[in-house]
């Protein structure tokens, strides 16, 4: 088992976690936030909050030896059913049409927009010989 704390160029976890945890050849993301520097520095409109959380998403996954295109689950966590449009508008963007499985739920989290984890596999050149 590997523990990712920190993702190069990514915020620090604002809690005692790891950004994500590879484990039996898979990634286990923790909540990928909308920031991008820090969490009062955020994009203004909703569908540019949803690209920041998917690019942070994406970087966390790629430094976990896996990518968007690996991912089998995710979930998402939007404050305002009104979300629900544009941010499916942007996911299609980012996972096209080989959707994974998906939970969306309307929660109200402290003071951010939307918070997005998932599950992926490793890519094939990560997975150590034998396995």
């Amino acid at each position: 088992m590997r523990r990712i704390g920190v993702v190069s160029g990514d915020v620090r976890p604002v809690g005692p976690f790891s950004h994500a945890v590879v484990a039996n050849g898979f990634v286990f993301t923790s909540g990928q936030l909308p920031a991008i520097s820090n969490l009062s520095d955020q994009p203004d409109a909703f569908d540019d909050k949803v690209r920041q959380t998917l690019a942070n998403l994406e970087a966390t996954l790629r430094e976990a030896g896996s990518s968007l295109q690996n991912v089998v689950k995710v979930n998402t966590y939007l404050t305002d059913p009104g979300q629900l449009e544009p941010y499916n508008a942007v996911y299609s963007e980012f996972f096209g049409s080989d959707l994974p499985a998906r939970t969306t739920v309307c929660v109200n989290i402290f003071g951010i927009a939307l918070e997005i984890e998932c599950v992926a596999v490793l890519a094939e050149d990560s997975i150590p010989e034998g396995i």
